[in-house]
């Protein structure tokens, strides 16, 4: 049914002027999803050709079961990479539209294969949008108009995990989370609530980063990721378990807060292990 329903909108969303693709993202383009998941679409243009925003406003009032005349926003009021879209309750579900212009996937995605990485700030990512998103997103998209197989082009470029990619991650996130780490040691111990729980944070997800990339598995987002972790073949002992007690526990006093800083340079010196191979030049 969700599917059906992304397929019918990307129908519509075609006769707008300016879009040369649109697909099918999110957890509905994977077999993850569950009854609380939206149905994301992401519309794809050519900068130099820019979409008809207009058009796209009159398509969601149409649309929308609540017909809101601001469900939909210009270009870029999201930031860089989430580059604006929609908010849209569509036959009772949500549905999310996404901006997505083409030319900044197609360089990000050479980017990513060339072992360039970036994060960046933006709202609704606790752990920042790192520019591999976009390679994950495109590798799992289910093309539902691609006239001119433009995103047929950019999945083959994804099909397979780039090498430099997992060496360029592993490398970056462990320094990452040991770094995190460090920095909030003594303010463990000084009994700093605040700074400890999002320095714990910030090193659990850099340790998820070196799971994934290890495993090959694309990182989308946050959302899952911790459990996800577990079903992967690489991963330490207790990886899930030891990051939930930390962030769920992280502590009040300066003990506790010690304890969960200690159990994470326990496990960090764990993922070290598993991804020793590619830490060899």
């Amino acid at each position: 049914m969700p599917r059906q329903l992304a397929a019918r909108l990307a129908a519509r969303l075609a006769e707008v002027e300016g879009v040369v693709a649109v697909a099918l993202v999110g957890s509905y383009a994977r077999p993850d999803a569950d009854e609380h998941a939206d149905v994301d679409l992401g519309i794809y243009y050519h900068p130099e050709k820019p979409l008809a925003v207009e058009s796209v406003r009159t398509l969601a009032a149409e649309l929308d079961d609540r017909g809101r005349p601001d469900a939909v926003t210009d270009l870029g009021v999201w930031g860089p990479w989430i580059n604006g879209g929609a908010w849209l309750h569509v036959n009772g579900r949500h549905v999310d539209w996404l901006y997505r212009d083409l030319g900044r996937v197609a360089t990000t995605i050479e980017d990513c294969r060339a072992g360039r990485t970036t994060c960046d700030h933006q709202l609704g990512h606790p752990d920042g949008f790192h520019n591999h998103m976009y390679a994950a997103e495109v590798h799992y998209a289910l093309p539902l108009f691609d006239p001119l197989g433009a995103l047929a082009k950019l999945k083959e470029h994804v099909a397979e995990y780039p090498e430099a990619l997992q060496r360029a991650l592993v490398a970056k996130h462990l320094f990452e989370a040991e770094f995190w780490l460090a920095g909030c040691d003594r303010s463990a111990r000084r009994g700093d609530v605040f700074h400890v729980a999002g320095s714990a944070f910030h090193a659990a997800a850099s340790l998820l980063q070196v799971v994934y990339a290890v495993n090959e598995r694309w990182w989308i987002n946050e959302k899952h990721a911790l459990a996800d972790a577990g079903s992967l073949a690489i991963v330490p002992d207790g990886l899930v378990r030891t990051v939930a007690q930390a962030l769920a526990r992280t502590g009040a006093t300066s003990a506790e807060l010690a304890a969960s800083v200690d159990r994470l340079h326990a496990l960090t010196g764990a993922v070290r292990e598993v991804a020793a191979p590619l830490l060899v030049a």
